[in-house]
Formats: structure tokens, C-alpha cells, sequence
């Protein structure tokens, strides 16, 4: 490349980032990548809001992957890396494919933060029963759909942080951002192809707190499925859990739009309250009746505070313990549940808080921007 030629490509090359930095926050931004998009052209998919990527010819890299030091094996530009292990790609595909869901998206989301064109007319029944929402709450792949509208699921970075999936969901006719804990993962054949702890990962917590900040940004209400046992616990996670879990609960406190909260599962210690609680914002919160919320799992506290007993001991610990703190029921009559519903009318609760939380306006305080 000539000199004239190279200052040229440079020059449109600051203008692309001027345009990105100052379209940010005002209409929703998409990168497609077909190509090679290779070196400081790599952050520019970073800058937007959605990625995607063609599943075999499509290159994405700060650094070529045989310039990395030590590598000599691993693709680090291909679509599996960087959805996987970067988490930078949203939706891996073939090319027409990867073309259709670009469109699908752009069709559900708003125009831009001030004119909503994420509306349209529901045909779907409002208070249709959730008959197996149950049997499949353990991965919200399953049960997210069974809730939308005409079971509606687009999710986002799939292949990423697999404990923590997000995704738009319509809910009468509206759209809205999902997000849950997962413990399993079943493939196309219904077969269970992973499982997970219940924790939540900084992986995961981070992968939320980025998708809740762009419901908030352009007015996205948000509804999360919460079932987690605490936080992931390992030498890896340690070194970032805390500064993850920092980033989810300012993106929940600090959002503004209608939020609500479905505990399905386990509810236990800070994880929880990190997860959409109500101690941080959640405008509405419902609870199924099996659901269990406290500081820690009953078994675990009765080992705590029986400690030095014998096994009848605890276990008849245990059960007093769960019936007085963690039961969805005594959640409630302290006030972190408004109320008890059963699984299969999920739907139908959920779809009446956004209803009533529809013209929510919240205004937060007179600031530059946050430092989290």
C-alpha cells in the first residue's frame, strides 16, 4: 500500500470510530463480519452492540493467532474462539442464515432510544398456560420460549459464560430482555448435553450486566428467571467474581426501565441479590412455590448451627430452618416476594407487571456517567 493510500485509509479509518463514538447509546449498532476483520479494525465490532460472525471463512483478531507467543495450535481468529472464549460474537452462522437473524433482530428492537418501533400486535393467547415450564426451568433456552409470545427466543451470545443465558423474548407484543440461570443445557435431541452448579460465574455476571445496560440504554424492559446457589468458587473466579458481581448490580440498580423477577429455583446470599432482587431495584418480584430464598441452603445452616449432632438432629434442623427462612412463603411474608405463583401461570403474571409497569418513569441523578 502506497503512502497516500495508507494516510487515506487511516483517515477514514478515525472518522469510522468518530461515527461509532458518537452514534453510541443512540441507535442500536450491528457488525457482520464475512471477512477477515483483523487488527485495530477488531474494535469496531467491540464498539457495537451485536456481533455476527460467518461460521467458516470469517477472521476476527487483534493479533494474528500465529503471532501470539507459544500458539501454535489454537484458532484464536475463527467464529468458535471468539464466540466462545471472547465472548465478542453474538450469533455464529452460516452466511444466509447469519443474514436472516440479523434482520429478525433489527425487527424487534427500537429504532433508536426515543422512537420505539419494538411494538406490534399479539396473537398469541395472554393467559395461556406454561403446562411444562416446570420440567424445563432447569435451561431457559426451553422455558424462555415457552413464556414468549408464539415462543419467541432470540438469544445472544449463546456459546458464551453457558450458565447465564440472555436473550429478547415478546411479551404481548412487546419486546423484552431476558435473563437466567442456568444448571443445565439440553441439545436438539432433548438429551442432556451440560450441566452447571447453579453458581454464578463472573463469566456470566459480566455477560448480564453487559446486556442489561442496552435494555437500559434503549428502554428495554427487562425479565430474569433467577435460580442460583451463590457464586462460583475457584482460583480463576476469584480474581474477578467480586468486580463481576459489582458490574451486575450497579447495571440493575442504575437501570430505569420496568423490571421484573421470577424466582424459580434456589435463591441464596448475595448472588441472589445481585440477580434482579429487589434490594437493588426489581420493581416486581414473583416466586414459584418450591422456590427456595435465604441466606444459605437449609442443609448447609442446620450443619452450622447443629454443629457437633447427630444426623436426626440436623436433618430435623434443616427442615425447621427451611420452613421459617428460605420457603418461598416466609420470603414473602417478609417482603423480598410479592407474590407466590404457580409455574405453569407465569405468562400471565408476568405479562400484567409489565402491563402495569408501562408507563414507569424513573430519573436518575444529575451525573456525567458511572465509574463501574
Amino acid at each position: 500500500m502506497r503512502l497516500e493510500e495508507a494516510t487515506d485509509a487511516l483517515e477514514a479509518f478515525g472518522k469510522l470510530y468518530e461515527c461509532q463514538a458518537l452514534a453510541s447509546g443512540v441507535v442500536p449498532q450491528i457488525t457482520a463480519v464475512f471477512g477477515t476483520c483483523g487488527g485495530g479494525m477488531a474494535v469496531v465490532p467491540a464498539l457495537t452492540d451485536f456481533t455476527f460472525m460467518e461460521a467458516k471463512n470469517a477472521k476476527l483478531f487483534v493479533n494474528s493467532p500465529n503471532a501470539l507467543e507459544g500458539n501454535k495450535t489454537e484458532n484464536t481468529a475463527n467464529a468458535a474462539f471468539q464466540s466462545s472464549e471472547a465472548g465478542m460474537v453474538d450469533v455464529v452462522a452460516q452466511e444466509d442464515e447469519l443474514l436472516e437473524s440479523i434482520r429478525t433482530l433489527v425487527s424487534i428492537l427500537p429504532a433508536n432510544n426515543e422512537d420505539d418501533m419494538s411494538y406490534s400486535e399479539c396473537t398469541d393467547d395472554l393467559n395461556r398456560a406454561c403446562t411444562d415450564l416446570e420440567a424445563s426451568a432447569a435451561d431457559p433456552a426451553l422455558s424462555l420460549p415457552m413464556i414468549s409470545d408464539d415462543n419467541f427466543f432470540f438469544e445472544v451470545k449463546k456459546d458464551y459464560a453457558k450458565d447465564m443465558v440472555t436473550g429478547f423474548i415478546r411479551l404481548n407484543g412487546n419486546t423484552i430482555g431476558a435473563i437466567a440461570n442456568r444448571t443445565a443445557l439440553y441439545d436438539e435431541e432433548g438429551k442432556e448435553a451440560e450441566t452447571f452448579d447453579g453458581t454464578l460465574s463472573a463469566e456470566g455476571a459480566e455477560k448480564a450486566a453487559e446486556f442489561v445496560n442496552f435494555c437500559d440504554a434503549f428502554s428495554i424492559p427487562v425479565l430474569s428467571l433467577t435460580d442460583v446457589a451463590g457464586y462460583a468458587a475457584s482460583k480463576c473466579e476469584e480474581k474477578k467474581i467480586a468486580k463481576a458481581a459489582a458490574k451486575l448490580t450497579y447495571a440493575f440498580a442504575g437501570a430505569t426501565v420496568p423490571k421484573v423477577n421470577v424466582v424459580i429455583g434456589k435463591a441464596f446470599g448475595s448472588a441472589y441479590t445481585v440477580m434482579n432482587s429487589k434490594a437493588i431495584g426489581a420493581d416486581i418480584t414473583y416466586a414459584w412455590p418450591d422456590a427456595k430464598i435465604g441466606t444459605m441452603d437449609a442443609k448447609l445452616a442446620a450443619k452450622i448451627i447443629c454443629d457437633g449432632q447427630d444426623a436426626a438432629a440436623i436433618d430435623a434442623c434443616a427442615a425447621e430452618y427451611e420452613a421459617l427462612q428460605t420457603s418461598a412463603e416466609s420470603a414473602a411474608q417478609r417482603g423480598y416476594v410479592d407474590q407466590i405463583i404457580e409455574a405453569a401461570d407465569t405468562r400471565k403474571y408476568v405479562i400484567g407487571a409489565f402491563e402495569m409497569l408501562f408507563t414507569k418513569r424513573e430519573d436518575g441523578p444529575v451525573r456525567k456517567h458511572g465509574t463501574v
